[in-house]
């Protein structure tokens, strides 16, 4: 490894400024109180050919991370050779990371635990479907005459099964999906469309859950 190149051909300088910005996004989403504990995780697209991915590291506070607290993964998640930091384990799933990669051409990919995936998952096990309302436009969609579904797929401990439940029910524009009590993947083509998309989807499973009949404001 030279100092100019390093993680499988990955320069160093990409490396870094990668680090920094998931290092940032990781304490917005820690203060919002949507990386709980150690969980979460973040990663960005650093090439395509191969696919290779910088992706947060597992069993740190997502609020204290420093640019060098990431791993660079292949297309299967695991780690390449070369790694600034041999001893930083990827996140457990860095898999999933490279498969929404791979398959919904993203850029940079956010996994957070905010509460309200986790209720609408609960109460829209099939999908959450979604439809006139303005918010819809910051994820692509038309704020009114269309409905949008955000596909729900059952939790595992195997990213394989989460991916093949998920590709199936993308319609191939909603840039998210849920994992039933688990939490959510949102996308975009940079950090900063992925973070948009992430407060959108939230905002979006917030309103659902509480206007669901019997929630909490139908309830008033």
């Amino acid at each position: 490894m030279t100092g100019l190149v390093q993680a499988g051909g990955i320069p160093r300088s990409a490396l870094e400024a990668a680090g920094r910005a998931l290092a940032a996004e990781s304490a917005r989403f820690a203060g919002m109180g949507w990386m709980r504990g150690t969980s979460g995780n973040l990663s960005v697209v650093l090439t395509r050919d191969p696919l290779r991915l910088a992706v947060t590291v597992s069993g740190l506070d997502k609020g204290e991370l420093t640019s060098g607290d990431v791993v660079v993964v292949d297309e299967r998640g695991r780690a390449v050779p070369d790694q600034p930091n041999p001893d930083l384990p990827p996140s457990a799933e860095a898999a999933l990371h490279a498969r929404i990669a791979a398959h919904a051409g993203a850029d940079a990919i956010v996994h957070v635990h905010c509460m309200a995936a986790v209720l609408a998952g609960h109460w829209y096990p099939d999908g959450l479907p979604l439809r006139d309302l303005e918010m819809l436009k910051g994820i692509g969609r038309k704020a009114h005459d269309e409905t949008v579904t955000i596909p729900v797929v059952p939790n595992s401990q195997d990213m394989d099964e989460i991916a093949a439940a998920w590709e199936p029910r993308w319609d191939g524009q909603v840039p998210a999906f849920i994992v039933a009590r688990h939490g959510m993947y949102a996308w975009g083509r940079d950090l900063t469309q992925a973070r948009h998309h992430t407060e959108i989807v939230e905002f979006l499973m917030t309103f659902a859950s509480e206007t669901r009949p019997g929630g909490s404001v139908g309830a008033r």
